[in-house]
């Protein structure tokens, strides 16, 4: 990182005026002034979902606005509690500088909150996904720290807050999510603190001494701190939070419970920090997996590729936390020792286009396709390549049917919060066939501990995890795959949603804090 005025912050007058609004700042605003110290007027929804996108895509055609479904693991979980609560939606719409109405979509009351072009800069690609994103996932690329794009993300979390603020009926349950609105529930908080408000963080949290990087570190965490109840996915994460909570700030801490106080409250709340593994909805993937559509695809993609012995697989956004390039020098080795060989073992690898603007993701695209195109030079034949490379996203029953297809699932991230990739393939395999080789440093780890484990750093120990997969009796690979069936299809998104909000709902009420 440059060591420039413009890349890297100071301790200067605008960062002095942030920590001189921390001793008199309200619960958890971490230095963060709210946007008004008057409580905001109560609206009408009683469970209000508050994520940085609606579960709809809004563009402006030649005919108006027009909406497009945005499906995803977050949606199929809340659409139902949304419905029987009187639920609102409030995030951005998908379009720059498109200020919209609130209004209706599949019986869910949405509530836009709009974003300039520049905001997108800043506040998006910027600190959220330039700063916090590869701090949180333990620095794997250097982050960024820019105060322009801190002030455009305290800008934003204010924005939605207060639109959280303008929707909760008195005493409402808010769920807030992920690394992009960490800021909300303190700053929501201090507008309405008659309600119940969670937290989630989709994404890793790091030891505290990773997280010190960050200039603005008490500000995040005392962010965080504004909810009763803060889930995560590995209790490694929520252990990493009560870690910082005890580094950066004066609060005290007792198992997993931390104790704030506030003139917004009574002299003490508290707040609870736990793990809440999400998952997929195993059920509609198993049964997708059945149908006669799903089944002939598996087969005509093991033909297309020639009908290999062996098909491996990595699906994977195209992110330098994934671990795709540690994947292909384990599997380029295991090719050069000659202990696989083409045709018998092919990969699939698809990496779904993500953040293209971005610089590190650039070199990572141009990384791993020179990387497969050496690969497929040196050991493919004609019509016979080592490596099939996808550079797309597809539709959830293509994914399906290569699920079924795989012999092995290779997930190699090097940090990631679960990864429900290793799910999505453990609930197609109805067939009770298929060995799944999974990173220790995925969330899914912990649930899943039928899979092969591998360090992605450790090649040579990849290299065996994919020679075992390879060569497990069926008999073993029945065994392994019943038992992560079992977890995964007991432990559905559903049933994530309904553990957050039921130990959300058993805390003491905001009424008696008011």
């Amino acid at each position: 990182m440059s060591p420039d005025d413009d890349r890297r912050p100071t301790t200067d007058t605008a960062d002095d005026d942030l920590e001189n609004q921390q001793a008199s700042a309200p619960d958890g605003t971490g230095g963060v002034p709210p946007a008004t110290a008057v409580p905001t007027e109560a609206g009408e929804y009683d469970f209000v979902v508050v994520a940085n996108r609606l579960p709809v895509d809004a563009t402006v055609t030649g005919a108006g606005v027009e909406t497009n479904r945005s499906p995803g693991g977050l949606v199929t979980a809340l659409a139902p509690i949304m419905r029987e609560a009187d639920g609102a939606w409030v995030g951005w719409a998908g379009t720059p500088d498109l200020d919209l109405d609130a209004f209706d979509d599949d019986d869910i009351h949405l509530v836009p909150v709009p974003l300039t072009a520049d905001e997108i800069e800043a506040y998006y690609e910027g600190f959220s996904n330039g700063t916090l994103w590869p701090l949180l996932h333990d620095a794997v690329v250097d982050p960024e720290f820019h105060r322009t794009w801190w002030n455009s993300y305290v800008t934003v979390n204010r924005r939605f807050a207060t639109a959280a603020a303008k929707a909760a009926a008195p005493g409402a349950t808010v769920w807030v999510h992920d690394y992009q609105l960490m800021l909300v529930p303190s700053l929501l908080r201090a507008l309405r603190p008659d309600l119940r408000i969670g937290f989630f963080l989709h994404i890793p949290f790091p030891p505290p001494e990773i997280f010190a990087q960050l200039p603005w570190r008490k500000q995040v965490v005392e962010g965080m701190l504004g909810a009763d109840l803060v889930g995560t996915q590995r209790t490694s994460d929520a252990a990493n939070i009560l870690r910082s909570v005890r580094r950066h700030t004066d609060l005290t801490t007792r198992g997993q419970v931390v104790t704030v106080g506030s003139r917004w409250t009574r002299p003490e709340r508290h707040v609870r920090i736990a793990a809440f593994p999400i998952s997929i909805d195993s059920g509609s993937i198993s049964a997708l997996a059945e149908t006669p559509e799903v089944i002939e695809r598996a087969a005509q993609i093991r033909r297309e590729l020639g009908d290999p012995a062996v098909m491996l697989l990595g699906v994977d956004r195209l992110d330098y936390t994934k671990g795709i390039r540690h994947r292909l020098k384990a599997f380029g080795e295991l090719l050069q020792d000659g202990a696989v060989s083409v045709p018998d073992v092919t990969l699939v690898q698809v990496a779904s286009p993500s953040r293209e603007q971005v610089e590190e993701y650039r070199v990572l695209r141009d990384d791993v396709e020179v990387t497969v195109g050496r690969i497929n030079g040196d050991h493919g034949a004609l019509g016979r390549a080592a490596i099939h490379y996808l550079h797309h996203s597809y539709p959830l029953e293509e994914m399906v049917a290569m699920y079924r297809a795989a012999d092995v699932m290779l997930i190699t991230a090097l940090r990631d919060g679960m990864n429900l990739v290793a799910k999505e393939y453990v609930a197609a395999r109805t067939d009770l066939d298929g060995v799944l080789v999974l990173s220790e440093f995925a969330g899914a780890a912990d649930e899943l501990g039928q899979a092969l484990i591998v360090n992605p750093h450790d090649i040579d120990g990849m290299k065996r995890a994919i020679l075992e997969a390879i060569a497990m009796s069926p008999r073993e690979k029945r065994r392994r795959m019943r038992a992560l069936r079992r977890r995964v299809l007991d432990s559905d998104v559903q049933s994530w949603a309904r553990s957050f909000l039921g130990t959300l709902g058993a805390m003491p009420s905001r009424d008696s804090h008011v």
